[in-house]
């Protein structure tokens, strides 16, 4: 059964030999709206081989005494390999010394939050040909009918109309993906009577307001660890200034995080070589669309007021 890093992490704090790493989990989550609510499939040995429906067979009728016509339906057999993610959490022997044992949770939780934003980015931009270490993203993953063009290569600003299509090019929707800005622009445009959308607001499981077109939650994709816009106008197009959105189906038959066991936090105490207090953490990652459309992508969206 799939779970979020959410429900694993209640899970997990429910015992008393993984409470490290309940707290981890809740922290991955807490740091990335995309951590937070994309499930997780547990797996064995470092890669998944699944067969993704593509086509369904021919169904129809038949007269009496008529043989029906026989069809099959296609799928696409498909590979994902795991991928290894982590890091070391130092903190010096004098800073617990002068500052106290918080010290060390203080800077444990930031290194948590550096890795939780850079898997955030790994999922929306990575590219396994680019860095082989990683594994694909959204943006590779999202091809065919599943990549719609918003305006022309040159770009434009959101259609609302552009919008809808892309939510109706996923079955069983249940997340919208952008940056901040395009939030902006659709929370001014559902003011507006002359454009509209339907706009409601939810909390999440932190208590912090989700923000909802047409009942989907819109999940922000922000900044990575080093400060950088993970989804900014800066996409490929013939002006250069444009962004994406994404509608996802987080489900178990649609796009899930991939992981063989829950994330590995080891206390490894005052190392021998350097006189700190490590923290291990490895996490074997990967994700996965499962069904042809579980994610569809909406390109070349300009950053102004959105139209209808």
């Amino acid at each position: 059964m799939a779970l979020t890093l959410i429900e694993s992490a209640k899970i997990a704090l429910g015992r008393d030999e993984t409470l490290l790493t309940g707290t981890v989990m809740e922290l991955y989550a807490k740091a990335s709206d995309l951590m937070q609510y994309i499930p997780f499939e547990d797996i064995p040995g470092n890669s998944a081989i699944f067969n993704r429906e593509m086509t369904l067979p021919a169904a129809g009728f038949r007269a009496l005494n008529e043989a029906y016509s026989e069809g099959s339906g296609t799928v696409d057999r498909v590979q994902e390999a795991l991928a290894i993610a982590g890091g070391d959490l130092d903190v010096d022997v004098f800073l617990m010394k002068t500052g106290g044992p918080g010290q060390r949770s203080v800077q444990e939780a930031m290194k948590i939050k550096a890795l939780s934003l850079a898997l955030t980015k790994t999922m929306v931009k990575g590219d396994v040909e680019a860095t082989p270490k990683e594994f694909d993203g959204l943006q590779v993953r999202c091809i065919g009918n599943q990549l719609i063009g918003n305006a022309a290569v040159g770009g434009g600003v959101l259609s609302l109309a552009k919008l809808d299509e892309l939510i109706d090019a996923v079955d069983e929707p249940t997340h919208l993906l952008m940056n901040k800005a395009m939030r902006r622009r659709l929370s001014a445009a559902a003011r507006l009577t002359s454009v509209g959308g339907y706009i409601t607001y939810d909390l999440d499981a932190f208590g912090r307001r989700v923000t909802r077109y047409n009942d989907l939650p819109i999940l922000i994709v922000d900044k990575d660890n080093n400060y950088d816009d993970i989804m900014p106008f800066t996409e490929t197009s013939t002006s250069t200034n444009t962004t994406s959105i994404y509608c996802l189906s987080f489900a178990e038959n649609g796009v899930v995080g991939l992981q063989n066991g829950q994330m590995d936090v080891r206390d490894m105490g005052e190392i021998a070589n350097s006189p700190v207090y490590r923290t291990r953490i490895e996490w074997y990652i990967s994700m996965a669309i499962l069904r042809a459309r579980a994610a569809a992508r909406l390109r070349y969206i300009t950053d102004g007021a959105v139209a209808v």
